[in-house]
């Protein structure tokens, strides 16, 4: 049983998926894994993170996201910008709770979830 709720993963590279699945363990959160074009029904998440990787669907992929899921959303890309207010400004063209541009360290990655669970 998780100490921190659960949170779905939606992430297609096999190897982040599972450093961030592990982190989040670590942390005490439950996780629940979904391939990008299936979205488990019944799931009621705290909080979604997703990649995306390409800008001109990402519109898709949250509306899809949202569709499926009352809960916030964390935005993973490389495609982001670190610094200067480029992730704030991409969450809110993305209408996510937050972005985290990829690489990220694992303490970057818990914070991130901390910020986007306890909402703006």
């Amino acid at each position: 049983m998780s100490s921190q709720g659960y949170i779905v993963i939606v992430e297609p590279d096999d190897l982040i998926r599972e450093l961030v699945e592990r982190w989040l363990g670590e942390a005490g959160y439950g996780v629940i894994l979904s391939a990008k074009d299936r979205i488990p029904a019944m799931v009621k998440p705290q909080l979604v993170i997703a990649d995306i990787s390409n800008p001109g669907s990402a519109g898709a992929t949250i509306g899809a996201l949202r569709a499926a899921y009352a809960a916030p959303i964390l935005a993973l890309s490389a495609r982001f910008r670190r610094g200067l207010g480029g992730s704030s400004e991409a969450a809110r063209r993305l209408q996510v709770g937050k972005v985290l541009p990829k690489p990220f360290t694992r303490e970057e990655l818990l914070a991130a979830v901390r910020e986007t669970v306890a909402g703006p």
